[in-house]
């Protein structure tokens, strides 16, 4: 039998592996909400930047603009 300490201990950790959400090209700008009505986040606008990823500050998701 697992421990439930070690089982939560082994579980997917978002701040360890952050969502990676890819979007097209031609997107400058994404909205972030922590992707859960309930448990999110405000909504929170975020630019892209000369290296095509943003990250939220609240979830820690990273948006990556695929190239053109």
């Amino acid at each position: 039998m697992v421990s439930k300490t070690l089982a939560v201990k082994n579980a997917a950790n978002p701040i360890d592996n952050p969502e990676i959400i890819r979007v097209t090209s031609d997107v400058d700008q994404v909205a972030c909400n922590g992707g859960h009505p309930v448990l999110g986040h405000p909504i929170t606008y975020y630019t892209f930047d000369d290296t095509n990823s943003v990250e939220c500050g609240y979830c820690d998701r990273q948006f990556v603009r695929q190239s053109k």
